[in-house]
């Protein structure tokens, strides 16, 4: 179970408001470049991604999150920040939280070891989650 502290709900909350501004102004949001000098080498891409500052990516609890943008879908990964295993049920708790107001069945899951990843169509984004 996710016990969100204060400080995620407001990383949370800045994040989606720059999630769905992109989205309003057709940005694509993209990963940030590999960074090789901040990078371990024991780092998967996906940790070493989460780990180097970007405006789309926020922790809760053990996990990290990442939005990237494609074409019309929004991609959401998660992983842990120890870079263990993480299940699908884990993760799709971390998209509650990210999400809160969009359905679960709005989602497409590509289920991973070391990290899950969720699409979801940005008009459907747009639908369930602004007001």
């Amino acid at each position: 179970m996710l016990k969100p502290t204060s400080e995620e709900i407001v990383q949370r909350d800045t994040i989606f408001s720059r999630v769905i501004e992109a989205i309003r102004t057709e940005v694509t949001i993209k990963l940030p470049p590999f960074d090789s000098v901040t990078s371990q080498s024991s780092d998967s891409a996906l940790l070493s991604t989460v780990n180097e500052p970007n405006p789309f990516c926020g922790f809760v609890g053990d996990f990290a999150y990442q939005f990237e943008g494609e074409e019309d879908l929004l991609h959401l990964f998660i992983v842990r920040k120890d870079g263990k295993e993480i299940s699908v049920e884990d993760a799709q708790r971390v998209v509650a939280f990210a999400l809160p107001n969009v359905p679960s069945a709005f989602f497409f899951v590509k289920p991973g070891v070391f990290s899950q990843h969720f699409y979801i169509g940005h008009d459907f984004l747009l639908e369930y989650c602004v007001s």
